[in-house]
């Protein structure tokens, strides 16, 4: 098939994502339509060759990193497909997997999508769309080089999800072509489980009786293998699959309408023991935060030192010395009035936790929030950077960073556990991320090998505290490769199985995703049992379905 060409020394970058890790393909394709993605599955569903699908390949999880086979990439399918308008006024905007977001964000801003082909009924809710107050895709993780596929395949979120919660919510339809080249086609509403059995039926007809993992799901900001819950909406099993179940042809969003004011605060504590105090105390206290960001000590420090090292970072702001944290405050509001009563409800908080309104940044302008934004952005980065470095002295050694969730009741337990083990390991780190969802990435700076042995040993650890505390190994950069073994601990062993069996009655030769959410042999196991038509795997001792 012309689609298809061997894996050859110029696509040595497809082998890598954004988690550093590498992977090996014989073949790869870059399809431009959906039927250009069936015809690939097709071919290779009858050769049943291992398929890794890929986007812009922006992942910390390896979820896009190839496990032999076939390299699927989607980036040229980058269309927009058309526009609806609901009956109370909410757009909704159909797009192909490869779109990216910040050009999205740029399209909608600019109210300029383009619309080739696009059939009556969309150009004229496009334009409705273009006559109506700005309207905005509210999903923001830290990578807006992202595109909308791999954003769906891992559930991502970002700063936002405070206010917005992750993409889940606001993807409203799907096409899923499976390993067989068939396609479903989901709607948000229009088909939902029988308990923990879910029913689909395929564009060619086929009926497909699916038995859901019986496991419950943490009630806290979560990514962590399959969604699943009694009686739940189809389309949600798709988002946050990592690539395992089928690959994603199409996509439907709900846009919203933008906040007409947008101020940032950046709150400096002298203790983070003070910084906590003042998540807990500040989430009540506002209604209008769209985020609530958190950067430690190690963080800081790597910004003053990039700030005083690289002309790049020179536009940082000036730390001041006493700086220990900062927590990063985001008001998404209607009017300066709102804001203002907002910031004021803020500064009361933030005087009765031990921290200063002299000592607080305030963003009222594009301006200055671009500032801000520049900051949030500039802390991963610098880590990229140095471990890069590192890298050149110890090849073996990669950033290694968590990415666990815990409620709301465990925020002062999961740092305590943090800062105990990380001292006792002796290790080097920064620390930044979602405190509003109890969700922060602590980042370990190994320096050698056995710095990055001791980090993967602790991270162990700690999912084992974390799936303890009722909270999530993966809050929002999906499981991948990297964190299979996490998912094991966190729904046990039998869950696992559930999990395997799932994939294998989509997939029924465990092409797609190959290495993602499990491993090896419990998917063989899983694929066995699918072909002697075994029943799905009895749920643990004692456990049930729901949430």
């Amino acid at each position: 098939m012309a689609h298809i060409r061997p894996f050859t020394d110029e696509y040595e970058e497809y082998r890598r994502d954004e988690s550093r890790s590498s992977g090996e393909a014989d073949t790869i394709s870059f399809p431009a339509s959906e039927d250009e993605v069936r015809d690939v599955l097709r071919e290779l569903y009858a050769a049943g060759a291992p398929v890794t699908v890929q986007g812009a390949r922006t992942g910390l999880a390896a979820g896009a990193v190839p496990h032999g086979g076939h390299v699927l990439n989607v980036s040229r399918m980058t269309r927009y497909l058309g526009m609806r308008q609901g009956e109370d006024g909410t757009f909704y905007l159909a797009m192909e997997p490869g779109v990216v977001l910040s050009e999205l964000r740029k399209h909608l801003a600019g109210r300029n999508i383009a619309h080739a082909g696009w059939d009556e009924a969309s150009l004229a809710a496009l334009e409705a769309f273009e006559a109506a107050p700005e309207q905005f895709f509210p999903t923001d993780p830290t990578e807006a080089s992202a595109c909308m596929g791999g954003i769906v395949a891992c559930n991502a979120s970002g700063a936002r999800s405070y206010k917005y919660g992750p993409v889940r919510p606001h993807v409203m339809g799907l096409h899923v072509a499976l390993s067989d080249g068939d396609l479903l086609v989901l709607t948000r509403g229009e088909r939902h489980a029988e308990g923990r059995t879910l029913r689909l039926v395929t564009e060619s007809g086929r009926e497909l009786a699916l038995d859901l993992p019986t496991y419950a799901m943490p009630a806290t900001k979560n990514a962590s293998g399959y969604f699943v819950a009694d009686g739940m909406d189809a389309i949600d099993l798709f988002i946050g699959a990592c690539g395992t179940l089928g690959v994603i042809t199409q996509i439907e969003v709900a846009l919203m309408p933008a906040p007409a004011v947008v101020w940032g605060v950046s709150c400096f504590f002298t203790t983070e023991e003070a910084s906590l105090d003042f998540t807990d105390k500040v989430r009540p206290a506002l209604s209008h935060a769209a985020a609530i960001e958190f950067f430690d000590e190690g963080a800081l420090n790597i910004l003053r030192r990039q700030r005083e090292a690289s002309t790049a970072f020179s536009a940082l702001p000036q730390l001041a010395d006493d700086a220990v944290v900062c927590v990063y405050v985001e008001l998404d509001c209607a009017s300066e009035y709102q804001a203002t009563s907002e910031l004021y409800r803020l500064g009361e908080v933030l005087e009765a936790t031990g921290g200063s309104e002299s000592a607080t940044w305030v963003a009222r302008t594009e301006v200055d929030r671009e500032s801000l934004i520049f900051f949030r952005h500039a802390v991963p980065e610098s880590v990229n950077m140095l471990i890069d470095e590192r890298r050149r002295t110890d090849p073996t050694i990669t950033k290694l960073g968590s990415d666990m969730s815990v409620p709301d009741e465990h925020l002062h337990d999961v740092f305590s556990l943090y800062r105990r083990t990380l001292a006792e390991a002796g290790l080097e780190s920064a620390a930044w991320g979602h405190i509003g969802n109890n969700h922060i990435h602590v980042n370990v700076l190994p320096r050698d090998a056995a710095d990055h042995r001791a980090g993967g040993e602790l991270f162990a650890g700690w999912a084992a505290e974390v799936s303890r505390m009722g909270g999530a190994v993966s809050a929002e950069h999906g499981v991948g490769k990297i964190k299979a073994g996490f998912l094991a601990t966190m729904y046990g062993p039998e869950h696992i199985a559930e999990s395997a069996f799932l994939k294998a009655e989509l997939d029924p030769k465990g092409q797609l995703g190959r290495g993602n959410l499990f491993g090896e042999d419990v998917l063989e196991a899983a694929l066995a049992k699918v072909a002697g038509g075994a029943d799905a795997p009895a749920p643990a001792a004692g456990e049930k379905g729901g949430e």
